[in-house]
């Protein structure tokens, strides 16, 4: 068909081609030991994986596009694939998220951490204000631990609605992200019976009246 075009044939074919029942799952898949800094090392490059998987065997599944780690048959990771053809000292990719437990037991890891570097522009801000606080280090680690319990971007949102408003700290941020969530406060929870008071309080608002006749000297 001399006359005709590639692409014009390629469509008549597709009308004929029978569909596949599934896509094909095409990956090479290696066993690689990760190092006791959360990474492994494929090609030249280093990727990390979450901090519990230390010094301990996982499949690596390389596709085209993409890197996968895998353990127990779960998914524990994903990266980007990058190809490296250089005899250099490749690249190191991290994921902020494999770290967290790791800096949830030494916060003071969080100011120089390499995994750390690229964090979103909002908490990049709020750390910056955070850090300048004693104790800011353990409030940033523990503002970051709510993307393993909400949301991602949930959060992410709730600590720029606290920067905006000018209270960087963990109880707006939990309370503005119990907004956005929609979260239902708890049900009251009944009390056994052994717990049950003998002698229920009575509100007396004239004791106040005696403690201030007394005068008390410090």
């Amino acid at each position: 068909w001399r006359d005709r075009t590639i692409a014009s044939i390629w469509q008549d074919e597709q009308r004929l081609l029978m569909p596949t029942p599934s896509p094909f799952d095409g990956f090479v898949e290696q066993t690689k030991r990760v190092t006791p800094t959360c990474l492994v090392h494929v090609e030249r490059n280093r990727y990390s994986v979450p901090a519990s998987y230390a010094n301990r065997p996982i499949s690596v599944r390389l596709y085209a596009d993409r890197v996968v780690m895998v353990a127990e048959g779960q998914v524990i990771g994903e990266h980007v694939r990058r190809i490296n053809r250089t005899h250099d000292g490749g690249q190191t990719l991290y994921n902020w998220r494999h770290y967290l437990s790791v800096v949830q037991r030494k916060p003071g890891a969080l100011r120089n951490g390499a995994p750390f570097a690229d964090l979103p522009e909002g908490f990049r801000r709020l750390q910056a204000l955070l850090l300048q606080r004693p104790g800011g280090d353990r409030e940033m680690v523990e503002i970051l631990a709510l993307v393993l319990q909400y949301d991602e971007q949930a959060v992410l949102t709730a600590v720029e609605l606290a920067l905006e408003a000018n209270a960087p700290s963990k109880p707006h941020v939990l309370n503005l992200l119990a907004r956005l969530t929609g979260e239902t406060p708890p049900a009251p929870m009944d009390a056994p019976p052994s717990l049950a008071l003998k002698v229920e309080p009575v509100a007396n608002v004239a004791r106040y009246d005696h403690l201030r006749r007394t005068r008390h000297v410090a």
